[in-house]
This record gives C-alpha cells, structure tokens and sequence, in this order.
C-alpha cells in the first residue's frame, strides 16, 4: 500500500499545479507542449515535464535538485517521507485553495521513447568517411574523419547522415539528414549530439545542429574548441545535460552560444545561459551572414 500511495503522488498530483501553491508561477514564452517553466521570486527555475504518467521536474540552479514530487518536497523542507506522506495526502484528500488556471497548466505531453529500437537501427548504421549530403553542404571527409568529429557520425542504408545524442543511458536518439530533409530517430528522444574532447580545449559551442558545429569549425579554424549539438528546441532534460558538458570544462572557459540568427535561436540561446554557471564566460555569437552557421560556410 505504501508504494501504491507513492506511486500516486507522483502520477496524479499536477506537479506544476502543486509547485503554483507554494509561490511558483508559469513561464508561458519558455514552456512548450511537453515542459512548463515555472519560476519563483527568490531566483529559482524548474521546468516540469511528464515521463510516462509520472510528472518530472529539475531547477535550472541546482541540478541536484530533481526527481518526483516527493524530491521536489524533500528539497523544500520536507525531512522525510512521512513529512512528504502527510502534506501530499491533505492535497489529494481534501479541498485544497483554488489556484489561478494562469499560473500553472493542466497537462504537459509525456516524452515517450524506445531505446530498443533506437539501438538496434543505430547498431545496424555504418562509420562513414564521405556522404554527397555532406560533401555539397562544404563538409569534405578530411573534416568528418578529423580528430574532433571521427567517430560523431554514421550512415544508414539509405545515405543519410545519422549524428547521434546521448543523455545518462547511453544513446537515446540522432539526428538525420540528408538533401533536403531533417529528421529524428523514430523512437528516439533529444539527448546531446557531441564532438570528440581534449584536454587542451578551454571553449564551448553550442549549437542546433551537428553540421552547424562541423561548419563552425572549418570556419574559425580553432582546436581548442569542443561542440554540442541540441538538434533544436530544448527539451526538458537537455537543459541539465548541457550544464554537465559545461562543468567538464574548467573554470574560466568560454561558452559559446552560436544557435541560428532568428527568434528560435534567441529563444534557444536564452534558456542556455540561465543553466551556465557563473564561472564560465558566455557569450552569443550569431554568423555574419545568413541564418545559421552551414549557410555561412556555404556562402
């Protein structure tokens, strides 16, 4: 019984309803279908999503702070379960004060994946050293086979190229592209898409696509600089993940913001910086000419 009522709590109290009582309140520019941002006047961010039936959050300023709704009491002054237990009962027992519909929402989209099948089609991929997809957007193999990006990239049967991200278990999805088109791995959810490290880099960039991080390369011309690929809009748990790239960096290294030169990129580029921590230079750097980094290479 006592796991069922856990179990309960974490599925059938809105977490981001919840959170709108203790003082939180809903982000409506940042929060998208399958996350709400929610912020709180003393400085603290959370975004709230749902994994299956389960409602799921972290803060933006602590990233040990994140789990359930029981982490989200404990991390509040909750000191165990049974403080947890007792405050979450009252909630789903009785009447609680209505709150306004404008400071939290009623549902997000659960995030879905089959890790089964990303796997299996990924392993079923082959290493490649050249791609006319590639080749014709300025990515030539001496660049794909470098040091920085050997082993980034595959190809399936049908010659896309596949970029693969990653979050804590491994492979969870990539990108593909080929001539004309952009996709995901069917079955697959955003983690990280990231170059090869080295001890000497002491730079960051961050980008919306790995071949915006290949053509920032041959542009600037730079071996001190490692890339990550978002694949575009932030999900829910990409916001903690770049922070994790960010820390493996030391102290003192710049990061570079180089997402697309439009609204979606500022927007992009705006919730990374509130996840760099404060001892790190961070900078936004938008190409000088077109919207993203491959059109710049390219004209």
């Amino acid at each position: 019984m006592g796991n069922d009522e856990l179990t309960r709590f974490k599925t059938e109290i809105n977490l981001s309803e919840y959170s709108a009582s203790l003082g939180y309140f809903m982000d409506k520019k940042e929060s998208s279908r399958n996350s709400v941002v929610m912020r709180h006047q003393d400085g603290d961010k959370i975004i709230i999503s749902r994994r299956s039936e389960t409602w799921i959050y972290f803060s933006v300023r602590d990233r040990g702070d994140n789990g359930t709704i029981i982490d989200f009491l404990k991390n509040r002054g909750c000191a165990d379960i049974g403080q947890v237990r007792i405050r979450l009962r009252d909630w789903l027992g009785s009447p609680h004060v209505e709150i306004s519909k404008s400071l939290y929402v009623d549902n997000v989209q659960a995030i879905c994946s089959n890790r089964s099948m990303v796997r299996t089609a990924w392993n079923k991929s082959k290493i490649c050293g050249y791609l006319p997809c590639l080749s014709d957007r300025g990515l030539k193999p001496d660049v794909i086979g470098n040091d920085r990006f050997k082993g980034c990239l595959r190809t399936d049967w049908r010659n896309n190229a596949l970029f693969p991200h990653y979050d804590h278990e491994g492979i969870c999805g990539y990108e593909v592209k080929n001539k004309g088109f952009t996709g995901f791995a069917p079955g697959g959810i955003k983690g990280l898409w990231t170059s090869r490290k080295k001890k000497e880099d002491d730079q960051l960039v961050i980008v919306e696509s790995a071949i915006d991080a290949i053509s920032y390369h041959i542009l600037h011309d730079n071996n001190s600089i490692r890339y990550i690929s978002t694949s575009g809009e932030l999900n829910p748990q990409q916001p903690g993940l770049i922070r994790e790239e960010i820390e493996k960096l030391p102290a003192g290294s710049t990061i570079k913001i180089a997402c697309d030169n439009d609204q979606g990129g500022d927007k992009i580029a705006t919730e990374i910086r509130a996840v760099i921590p404060s001892v790190y230079t961070a900078l936004r750097e938008i190409p000088e000419i077109g919207k993203d980094w491959n059109e710049m290479l390219l004209k």
